[in-house]
């Protein structure tokens, strides 16, 4: 049995194996974008934001839509004792992850072993996406090769 729960236990050591990954990573392959650009949701069509302000984050939270968010807002008091704010459509949320895909390749990278580690230390990154086809195919037949040598 596995010690991870959505992983069979494999049939073979880690020095068995070989993983084939195909990255974009966010620090080299995204840059941050602003709400008009990925057409952000609360930008295009405004938000509400609800806050209880008997608690301490809730009083935070108003303070800085008060005093330093800079943006447009209509506040109310609900009946239940909440504060709503609703920001009109066409200004910046308050979401600081909006990304944008850059235009860069992929890496195309193969190293040893599989989820457990890579204790013999390879790892290799292929130039294109031919020459990785190419190498798992070749790895997909060494592997059939041994399976039929039995």
């Amino acid at each position: 049995m596995s010690t991870h729960p959505y992983r069979l236990t494999p049939a073979m050591p880690v020095t068995a194996y070989k993983t084939y990954r195909i990255l974009s990573p966010v620090q080299t392959h995204f840059r941050p974008a602003t709400c008009a650009e990925v057409n952000c949701q609360a930008y295009l069509h405004g938000w509400v934001s609800t806050l209880d302000e008997a608690t301490v984050l809730g009083q935070q939270q108003a303070h800085y839509i008060r005093k330093q968010s800079g943006r447009g807002y209509r506040e109310e008091r609900l009946p239940s004792g909440l504060t709503q704010f609703s920001f009109e459509a066409g200004q910046r949320c308050f979401a600081n992850d909006h990304q944008v895909r850059l235009d860069r390749p992929e890496l195309y990278v193969v190293q040893g072993g599989d989820w457990r580690g890579n204790p013999t230390g390879e790892k290799r990154q292929h130039t294109s996406a031919r020459d990785w086809i190419e190498d798992f195919g070749e790895h997909q037949q060494t592997l059939a090769d041994e399976m039929k040598k039995g």
